[in-house]
């Protein structure tokens, strides 16, 4: 892990908070209405819970902003061999943690989980997939190519969306030329299915506009780092995050906002959000020193290891719901007779999933102090 000076703590706050909040609202509390503000859109429109996963490939992209600097110094082939590489990682590590734990228990009788039914795509396989194609724009083509290419990437979506999906309803979860990509390339077996129906939120023709993401990312963390910490940077980020928000409205009109969809003006609304917080933070946290009692520390352990505190997050919980104790599953079982007797309803979900997330972070505590920083 690099600890050299040149790192801005606006960016390492950024990004725990982003894990912090995945977390909060992957594990909501059981047999209880969620805690409104955690749960996502049902198609259309945003929510705060919206807007974490999109922050967390804003914030890949602040991260590349300083270690691509070293791909200068290297030979494309090189170059291309890093790339790649990181990518199959954090691809492979996504695929098994959803095939993970590779078994389960039918009436009574152990057996594999089989490969027949892995999902493909995910969360990490978006990241993994996002930083690809980033990275691989940022280092062959000139900062005015890749401004091109992202607006590019955002309409052709847009128009693949018209031209390929239900006339009728070609934004609808099942009319979208997303969906059938993923079936025809993917299959059902291999697809999402937590909306009771085989689709993928995360799917391979709606990473495209989720590359800009990242691309916005990277250019605000190379920003930063080249103006320095003033309120010249802060106003022309500013008016930029406020321009992409206005912009993502306008678009909303014709191409509705959407997360699982991942519209077009869904990324713009995004990045122009993340803009505007990291403004905020670099002026609360890099020019006002608002860190009395350093406080930023508990969200800069889990920025210092994003990828194994987020694993853990997504695996453990499986732990808990094979664990069963008197009929229904660990996970439930604290929900129903703890959180939901001392906070009934909304609350103690939240409640659930506040404390799940400390004991994750308890884990990033523990390699922090013994300065442990796992990278692929």
């Amino acid at each position: 892990m690099n600890k050299s000076s040149t790192r801005f703590l606006s960016l390492d706050v950024f990004r725990g908070m982003t894990i912090c909040f995945m977390i909060i609202v992957n594990t909501p509390g059981s047999g209880a209405t969620p805690f409104a503000p955690l749960e996502h859109a049902a198609w259309f429109g945003f929510t705060p819970t919206d807007l974490v996963f999109p922050s967390f490939l804003f914030a890949v992209g602040n991260a590349m902003s300083f270690s691509m600097k070293r791909y200068i110094e290297m030979g494309n082939a090189a170059v291309l061999t890093k790339i790649f590489k990181r990518t199959l990682l954090i691809f492979l590590i996504g695929y098994l943690m959803y095939w993970f734990p590779f078994f389960n228990f039918d009436n009574g009788h152990f057996a594999w989980s089989p490969i027949s039914h892995t999902r493909i795509m995910g969360v990490l396989q978006r990241i993994a997939l996002c930083y690809c194609f980033a990275s691989l724009m940022i280092h062959f083509l000139s900062k005015q190519s890749v401004i091109i290419l992202s607006v590019v990437l955002l309409f052709a979506y847009w128009i693949l969306l018209l031209v390929f999906g239900d006339p009728a309803s070609p934004y609808s979860m099942t009319g979208n030329a997303g969906i059938f990509l993923d079936k025809f390339i993917l299959g059902d077996n291999h697809m999402y299915h937590g909306e009771k129906i085989a689709f993928d939120p995360e799917g391979i023709l709606s990473t495209l506009p989720a590359i800009v993401n990242v691309v916005i990312g990277y250019y605000a963390g190379k920003f930063i780092q080249q103006k320095g910490k003033g309120y010249d940077v802060i106003s022309k980020m500013l008016l930029t995050g406020c321009l992409l928000i206005f912009l993502a409205l306008c678009w909303n009109m014709v191409f509705p906002i959407g997360k699982k969809l991942w519209s077009s003006p869904f990324t713009l609304l995004t990045t122009g959000l993340d803009l505007v917080i990291l403004s905020f933070l670099i002026y609360a946290l890099e020019i006002n020193n608002w860190n009395k009692g350093n406080w930023t520390r508990f969200f800069t352990i889990l920025g210092k290891n994003p990828l194994p505190v987020y694993v853990l997050s997504e695996t453990l919980v499986i732990f808990f719901y094979m664990v069963s104790v008197k009929g229904t599953s660990l996970y439930g079982w604290i929900n129903d007779n703890f959180y939901q007797v001392i906070a009934p309803g909304a609350i103690g979900s939240l409640l659930f999933a506040i404390s799940y997330m400390l004991i994750c972070w308890s884990v990033g505590w523990f390699l922090d102090k013994k300065n442990v920083y796992i990278r692929v």
